[in-house]
């Protein structure tokens, strides 16, 4: 992408705001492997293969984003759009990546769970598989460009192994903050890659993020007090599910007992319409967020049908969302100045050693069960890394390998 193409990206025609539709669509149709997998497709669809921005850049906007509530590869995609298009662009990153698992959700808890063998079939295991050479091929990159010395190369494998003693968001978290520390007190005169001085554009003003931050706050607190004043019905639903995705990090695992407490613990679903929901989820491409959708579809009451799973995924992502848009103008400024650029370089160098932590476990762990599932990742990382394939000819490959695999 052209230094004048990324300056122009936030004010565009309807035309980039369809190209940003279109290319998170086909993500949103064939991103398996939970949210680390979808952080390695962004980076070959955005950075590798379109170039819309580069290695540092990316890392910064993926550490940012593991600091806030909510599910972070959707938030990543929110302002990858923004980037490119505008705040139509973010939207539309947003619908495209979303909508297809939503659709499919939707559909099984309107009564196609009879035809959903498909989710445990061969070849959805092949594309849980193509995830693990995903990701590989993007630790293996990211290493190169975040990493080009002995310091940064010790930050990403201290990062990971923190990480694996410690999984969950609490070790991510303590890797991202010690390797920041660490960056900023000893990274200041080391040679820097020259695309770490370049900044993803997002112009979101100040304006802008404090009035994201005052919305979030009043649906915050305003939600509890119309639940407390109109009863038991819609306002407590909409009001636990608004608060599962405000308050809660580590994406959509970790949200889940809040979603129960909400749908199951009010009456609104039975326990196992609520696991068929979460099983599903799991098994479809996107975000596990999305499990929203089919919980608002499958109640009889307060919300139902597709519109109801529509208001429900809305309101679980809208936190997330708008916590970072108020995040993005602070941020911008921060990474101006010379401390803050060191930090980032560590923290850069420890995001490369999360990915690397989340390409073990759980995407190798649960993906890989045999010495075929292991020769199937290791073709298709060599097609990508060494064949320079496009990913999605290398999907539909694991998918029809994993299909006759089952057989």
């Amino acid at each position: 992408m052209e230094p004048a193409d990324t300056a122009a990206a936030p004010r565009t025609a309807p035309a980039r705001i369809a190209e940003v539709f279109v290319a998170f669509l086909a993500l949103g149709l064939s991103s398996f492997g939970g949210p680390i997998a979808h952080l390695g497709y962004f980076r070959t669809a955005f950075v590798e293969r379109r170039r819309w921005l580069d290695e540092a850049a990316y890392a910064e906007l993926v550490a940012l984003c593991q600091f806030l509530p909510g599910p972070t590869s959707s938030q990543v995609g929110f302002a990858l759009g923004l980037a490119r298009a505008g705040w139509g662009g973010a939207l539309a990153a947003w619908a495209g990546f979303t909508l297809p698992s939503a659709a499919l959700l939707i559909g099984l808890a309107l009564g196609l769970a009879q035809h959903a063998h498909w989710l445990e079939s061969g070849a959805v295991h092949g594309l849980k598989v193509a995830a693990v050479a995903v990701v590989a091929q993007a630790v293996w990159q990211m290493g190169r460009g975040l990493c080009p010395d002995g310091a940064r190369r010790l930050l990403a494998g201290g990062a990971a192994a923190l990480a694996l003693a410690l999984p969950g968001l609490t070790g991510q978290l303590l890797a991202i903050g010690l390797a920041a520390l660490v960056g900023a007190a000893a990274l200041r005169h080391l040679p820097q890659p020259a695309s770490s001085s370049r900044a993803l554009p997002l112009q979101v003003s100040a304006r802008a993020g404090r009035g994201a931050l005052a919305l979030f706050l009043l649906l915050l607190l305003g939600l509890p007090l119309l639940a407390a004043t109109q009863g038991p019905g819609l306002w407590p639903l909409l009001d636990g599910v608004y608060r599962a995705g405000a308050l809660v990090f580590g994406g959509g695992h970790v949200v889940l007992p809040l979603l129960q407490g909400a749908t199951v613990g009010a009456g609104h679903l039975s326990e196992a319409q609520f696991l068929a929901g979460y099983g599903a989820a799991q098994a479809v491409p996107g975000p596990l967020f999305s499990v929203a959708a089919y919980l608002g579809a499958a109640m009889q009451a307060p919300v139902s049908g597709a519109l109801g799973g529509l208001l429900l995924m809305a309101l679980l992502f809208a936190p997330g969302l708008l916590l970072l848009v108020a995040a993005l103008p602070f941020w911008a400024r921060l990474r101006g100045r010379a401390g803050a650029r060191a930090a980032l370089a560590g923290v850069n160098a420890a995001v490369t050693g999360l990915l690397a932590a989340a390409l073990y476990r759980p995407l190798w762990t649960t993906a890989i069960h045999g010495p075929a599932d292991a020769a199937l990742a290791a073709a298709a990382l060599a097609l990508l890394l060494w064949g320079r394939a496009s990913p999605l000819p290398v999907v539909l490959l694991a998918a029809a390998a994993g299909a006759a695999l089952a057989r």
